[in-house]
């Protein structure tokens, strides 16, 4: 699995990179962040110790619902299910939809950080 690149950058900075490549005047590198963050603060939040240890689970079991993840883990559901979907809206978890069931992917277990 490959690593996934995040960036640290103010709110402002990260607005105006994406304005810039919006209008066609920057074009970001392929090495570049793909995911943001606007403080260290909130990416140790996201990827705490535990939510690390989660996605290595995800990635070593392979659960086919997020209730069969549960029980894996010993959280409760309604709790793994808002974890999954704020890293979810990072990119770093994939929820796929299957028949009646939402399955968790881990996009990755390895992060590169890039503070600006």
């Amino acid at each position: 699995m490959k690593a996934i690149v995040i960036g640290i950058m103010p709110q402002e900075k990260i607005r105006e990179r994406v304005l810039a490549i919006a209008r066609g005047y920057y074009k970001p590198k392929s090495t570049e962040p793909k995911i943001w963050f606007t403080s260290m603060k909130s990416l140790a939040e996201v990827l705490s110790d535990d939510n690390r240890a989660l996605l290595r689970v995800i990635t070593e079991t392979k659960p086919e619902s997020i209730s069969e993840l549960a029980e894996t883990t010993g959280r409760k559901p309604s709790n793994l299910s808002r974890t999954l979907k704020t890293m979810s809206n990072y990119g770093i978890v994939e929820l796929r939809r299957e028949r009646n069931q939402v399955r968790p992917v881990a996009k990755a277990t390895e992060f590169r950080i890039l503070a600006a």
